[in-house]
């Protein structure tokens, strides 16, 4: 038979004759070889699923694979071979295999929570959560579709052990989605799947107008269990006190806190606290976590204390968190005593010998300082001197020979490829050297096609944006420039290392340090050796500025011709580089992030940014004149004017800058943020409560280091009218007119005599009049002529502009009142001053020409509309 193979290697049955030859002289392993063999050539899928088994039995694990996977290829319905091979990947921890296998089968069975079960810890495991969440997503969406009002039979889970069938959505599947968007940081989400999932599972589905509170009213407790928690709600909707299980407000309590909304997450939050913590340890402890997080470490330490205190909830890791919240709100002693349990636990916990020892320093207390960074050098000595245990080779024994695949397990770690080539730090300066050339030449050429191009010259533009691209790509390419410890400036590709050691370098200066105190106590601690360097201002030739000119021009030139998605992420990118830290390259790149959004209309874009200078530059106003000016009219800029985010942001930073006037021992200089923050209490640490609320996930940019940005700026003695005005015109345009007329009163007792301010107010008071809530229609409208008129007063001196300005807003006014006489006697007055000045562009004539001919058409008057279309409203 093996000359028949010889002279015909195609012929199937003589590969199963020769098996079979095998087979019966016991010898299995060659057998199952040759019948692989002859598989290949019949394509038969129930032979390959035998020699599936066959291998699998014989522990042929990755041989089994390969035969299952033919299988699926000459049979994709075969949903079961599928589930044999996921398993069996999943067996031999080959989570490739698995994940692929499983999402096979999702696609011929979508929605199926038995794989969705089996496909979520592999998805974990490889860190695929945003696929994970997407699939968990389209099943919640797909149920609800099927089933719009809830499950036939409606489940609380806070009221019975009830379970759903496996193909249906469950309420363990609603708290895994949640646990997914809060684990990639998107809260919101998280939010809103617990919210409507709960409520669906609990068949009040077309309860929609839960959705429209933005708090979690629907869930709060009955009066009756509430016990001493307070809760206040203000709005038309009342509280729906409906059930909800606590892992699920366990949920709501992380989302909203980590989202920043803290007073609605620790309304969830004291619930959760109230049950047993026996019970409930786990919950406990990812609350606690999450106010540690925020830093609001006077919020975390109770919790961790109460799990540290039982012996069944305590841990390491909890009491370590005791220590630091204890340290962080100024109790050191206490802090010291949580170190010292934590050490007699376990002796060779180094990191709390450390931090211990650096509340020692900090306590005024040397010796024993000493005496434990000694203990640590002494235990990091022993361990470098003891040798490596090194693994047996052969503990796991695998299947060698038969098989024709190699046989190997997944769980071993992967080892470097020995005798790897590296570059000489000769090579790599010589290396450095000709690519600071080619940068140099590349510079010079951009320079010199940047004139040609700005004169419209389409083949310099092409080639200048060929050579910058080059360049802008070498720079983001550069790990020098965007190392992981942004605290550092820029010191050239081959900075000088005084200290060549890793291990030990810490307590080395510690103990330095301690040393040096306990011989002078008069003595000051030296800076650290790595800040003494000097900042370097160029790379490869260019200067930074240079550098920084050439990012921004190639940025607008990509948003001119369409890609700003390509710009933004550039200028992001560059946002993070450790070259540019100071605050002035950092407004720079956020201008230039802005002016690129408001070219293609991305306004919250610039929203972001400008909050961003707004958070540098506390109690600036220039900030916020920032932020007009690139919000200036329309309907898109006026939707990111009124958005909730940025109306929250406004009303912190005012409620910030009326402290610093009216209770300056109240505010407290964070150095972290380099921000004031406002604390309630003397005993409550600098948290970030009221900071950043709902801001997104941000990751700072690097800042400076030097003594000026560490050091307190200056608060305003004197009240603010800019901010005042702007929060006042925020409510105006999101039509909350009482709101808006109590603030810009405020601004008007702030500054009297500003015709902005003045022209607001009246545009607020009659608005208001228009509403039916007004009980007082005739007073507010007397009260918005009285701010115009003043209006008119302040602007009467500006000249025929200023004229024709406050004659078209007293037209409005009248227009808006239905008094159309008055109203049209004020538009033909701006229509006259723009025909003596021949410049109808710099004013509101059009504005004027087509509110008269609303008026004009209103009341029949056709042919004297048509007059104003064609001599104003024609192109």
């Amino acid at each position: 038979m093996q000359e028949v193979i010889r002279i015909e290697p195609r012929a199937a049955s003589a590969w199963s004759v020769i098996a079979q030859c095998y087979e019966d002289s016991n010898e299995p392993k060659k057998a199952l070889q040759l019948r692989i063999m002859a598989a290949h050539l019949r394509h038969d899928a129930d032979e390959w699923e035998r020699l599936a088994v066959q291998s699998r039995d014989l522990g042929y694990n990755q041989q089994a694979i390969y035969c299952y996977s033919k299988v699926y290829s000459l049979d994709p319905t075969n949903v079961d071979v599928l589930w044999d091979r996921a398993s069996l990947a999943k067996e031999i921890n080959d989570l490739r295999v698995a994940r692929h296998s499983l999402l096979a089968i999702l696609k011929q069975f979508p929605h199926d929570m038995t794989v969705l079960a089996e496909l979520r810890p592999i998805l974990i495991e490889v860190s695929d959560l945003p696929l994970c969440a997407s699939l968990y997503q389209a099943a919640l969406e797909h149920y609800q579709t099927v089933q719009p009002l809830g499950p036939t039979q409606p489940i609380d889970p806070s009221l019975a052990d009830q379970s759903l069938p496996n193909q249906i959505f469950g309420f363990i599947d609603v708290l895994v989605l949640a646990d997914l968007y809060n684990t990639m940081a998107e809260y919101d989400h998280a939010i809103q799947i617990i919210r409507k999932g709960c409520r669906w599972l609990q068949g009040r589905a077309n309860q929609r107008f839960w959705d429209g509170c933005v708090d979690d009213r629907e869930y709060d407790l009955p009066h009756e269990d509430r016990g001493n928690l307070n809760i206040e709600r203000s709005g038309d909707v009342q509280p729906g006190h409906y059930p909800l299980d606590v892992n699920a407000r366990h949920r709501l309590a992380i989302a909203r806190i980590k989202l920043g909304e803290v007073e609605e997450g620790k309304m969830h939050a004291s619930i959760v606290l109230a049950q047993d913590v026996l019970d409930y340890a786990a919950l406990f402890g990812e609350i606690a976590d999450s106010y540690f997080d925020r830093e609001m470490y006077a919020d975390a330490r109770p919790i961790y204390e109460v799990l540290g205190a039982d012996p069944a909830t305590s841990s390491l890791y909890v009491l370590l968190q005791v220590a630091v919240c204890r340290r962080m709100l100024g109790d050191l002693q206490e802090a010291a005593e949580v170190y010292k349990q934590v050490i007699d636990a376990d002796q060779t916990n180094n990191d709390a010998k450390m931090k211990l020892a650096e509340l020692y320093e900090i306590m005024d207390e040397p010796r024993k300082a000493l005496e434990l960074v000694y203990q640590v050098i002494d235990s990091r000595k022993r361990r470098t001197h003891q040798p490596e245990a090194t693994p047996a080779p052969g503990t796991v024994p695998q299947p060698q020979g038969a098989s024709l695949f190699e046989e190997k397990s997944r769980n071993k770690a992967k080892t470097s490829a020995p005798g790897k080539s590296r570059l000489t730090l000769a090579e790599l300066k010589a290396l450095e050297e000709q690519r600071e050339r080619e940068v140099i030449l590349g510079y010079t050429h951009v320079e010199d096609l940047w004139p040609r191009m700005l004169h419209g010259n389409a083949e310099a533009e092409r080639e200048w944006m060929i050579e910058a691209e080059k360049l802008v790509e070498m720079f983001r390419e550069t790990r020098n420039l965007f190392v992981t410890t942004r605290d550092y400036d820029f010191r050239g590709m081959f900075p000088k290392r005084k200290i060549q050691r890793k291990d030990g370098i810490d307590e080395d200066r510690m103990v330095s340090r301690l040393e040096l105190n306990e011989r002078d106590k008069h003595t000051r601690r030296a800076k650290d050796d790595n800040q003494a360097s000097e900042k370097v201002d160029s790379f490869r030739g260019v200067t930074f500025s240079s550098w920084l000119r050439i990012f921004m021009q190639y940025a607008f030139v990509l948003t001119k011709r369409g890609d700003y998605d390509q710009a933004e992420e550039v200028l992001r990118h560059v946002l993070l580089s450790n070259a540019y830290r100071n605050s002035d390259s950092q407004n720079t790149i956020r201008i230039a992030i802005i002016t690129c959004a408001v070219r293609v209309g991305k306004f919250s874009v610039a929203v972001e940014q400008c909050r961003k200078i707004i958070n540098t530059h506390q109690f600036n106003n220039e900030a916020f004149r920032l932020l007009l000016v690139s919000l200036a009219s329309g309907h898109r800029p006026t939707d990111s004017f009124v958005s909730s985010t940025l109306q929250k942001h406004t009303l912190r930073e005012l409620r910030l800058h009326d402290a610093s006037v009216k209770t300056p021992e109240l505010m407290k200089w964070n150095v972290v943020g380099r921000r004031y923050n406002l604390s309630s209490s003397s005993k409550e640490e600098p948290s970030k409560v009221d900071d950043e609320v709902d801001e997104e996930v941000d990751i700072p940019g690097p800042m400076e280091s030097n003594t000026t940005e560490k050091t307190a700026i200056r608060m305003p003695t004197k009240n603010n009218p800019i901010i005042v005005t702007l929060y006042g015109q925020m409510s105006l345009a999101a039509k909350s007119y009482q709101s808006a007329i109590f603030y810009l009163l405020h601004a008007y007792d702030y500054c009297p005599e500003d015709p902005v301010v003045c022209l607001s107010l009246a545009i607020a008071s009659l608005s208001r009049a228009m509403q039916r809530q007004s009980d007082n229609r005739h007073h507010m409208i007397a009260q918005g002529m009285a701010f115009l008129s003043q209006y008119r007063t302040l602007r009467k001196p500006s000249g025929d502009d200023a004229s024709a300005e406050v004659d078209y807003n007293f037209g409005r006014a009248f227009h808006q009142l239905g008094l159309h006489t008055h109203a049209v006697s004020h538009y033909e007055r701006v229509l006259e001053i723009a025909e003596k000045r021949g410049s109808e562009y710099a004013s509101v004539a059009k504005e004027a020409a087509y509110n008269l001919s609303l008026i004009y058409v209103t009341t029949g008057a056709v042919p004297l509309a048509d007059r104003l279309y064609r001599r104003w409203l024609s192109i």
